[in-house]
Parts: structure tokens; sequence; C-alpha cells
């Protein structure tokens, strides 16, 4: 990853790092904090909307017995299998759904199946820190700084480099940056364009 580099080639280890959802999975999130690193990055929730029925909020997780408890009190359970590399299912026995009073609200299939993050222990972590202080000014910096690529993509044109090598891409970002912060300037020491008037309205 980019941090190991970082920290190889230029001894620089960030105490918290900060990126937008696409980097909220369960594996990078469990990296980071592997690294003694905090993620202020939202976690990306793969679960479809509850489209009327019980949330998934609704089933809780009894880690101490590996289990979910379904809001009608039955247990779901896993063999451990780990699915595509990411997650446990947690199942539920048919004949309990079958006589349930709630299956209506619960699931359409013969049975209910929750999908476990095998990392889901570090997206917690990083959903208890979303809402704090610190993650509010994290986010509000990145925020700044993306605006800035926004702007020279959608404004000046600045999809991609055309120069090649990691010289050539440092100084078509240069230049690209300077014309950047000289608008910037312009603005702020002259003030926005005046508009002309049209030769319709003259």
């Amino acid at each position: 990853m980019r941090s190991i580099c970082t920290e190889r080639r230029l001894d620089l280890k960030p105490d918290w790092l900060t990126a937008d959802t696409a980097y909220g999975t369960g594996k990078l999130l469990a990296w980071l904090l592997g690294q003694s690193i905090t993620p202020h990055i939202p976690v990306w929730e793969r679960y479809p909307s509850s489209d009327g029925m019980f949330s998934r909020s609704e089933f809780i997780y009894d880690a101490e017995r590996n289990v979910y408890v379904c809001p009608n009190g039955k247990l779901l359970r896993t063999s451990g299998t780990v699915h595509d590399g990411r997650v446990r299912n947690y199942l539920s026995q048919p004949q309990d759904c079958r006589t349930c009073t709630l299956k209506q609200r619960c699931t359409r299939a013969p049975f209910k199946k929750i999908a476990r993050d095998i990392n889901e222990d570090a997206r917690n972590h990083a959903r208890s820190l979303k809402g704090t202080q610190e993650f509010e000014r994290s986010s509000n910096a990145r925020k700044k700084v993306e605006m800035r690529f926004a702007h020279l993509k959608v404004q000046h044109g600045f999809e991609r480099l055309r120069l090649r090598g990691l010289t050539g891409a440092r100084d078509e970002f240069h230049l690209a940056a300077i014309v950047q912060n000289l608008k910037t300037m312009a603005l702020r020491l002259i003030g926005p364009p005046t508009r002309r008037p049209s030769a319709a309205m003259a």
C-alpha cells in the first residue's frame, strides 16, 4: 500500500487517515487499525435497503455465542466458512421461519441469511468514530483538498496526465497547480470578471 511506501521511503506514518466511502471496506479498515492508524473513513455498507422489512440492525449479534438473534428471539448460526474471502453467512432454521408470526416482515425466502464481514469489528470501530469532533474535522479538511482536484478536472480539463514518468507527471501537475493558484489570487485581488452587456441588451 501507499502508506507502507511512504513509511519506508520518507519515514512518515500518519496517526490518522481520512478518505471517502470507497476506501471504507472491512479489509482496509482492519489493516489501518493493525498499523495503529485511526481511520476517519465512512464505512462502505453493502447491505441492500430493508424495503419495509426488518433492518439488519434489528438482528443482534451475540459475540460470546457467535450467533445473531432475530427480532423473535431465534438464533442464526454460521458454519464458519468464509465466502468470497470476506464474509461468513449466518442462517436461521427453516422450521423456525416457517412457523414464525413475524416472517412476512423478515424474509421472503424459506430462511433468513445475514452476511457478516470477517472484519466487522474494524467496521464497527470505524462507525463509532463517525460524528466525533476529530472525524468531522478530518472530513472537512479532506473536502477542501478534494475540491481543488475536482476544480482542476472540471474547470481545466485536467482529467489525465500527458507526460510520461514520475518527473513528467510532477512537472505537469506543478504547472496545473500554478495555474489554479494564479487564478485564485486574481479572483481575490481583482475580483471576478465583470460581464459585458451583449449586443442584444445594448
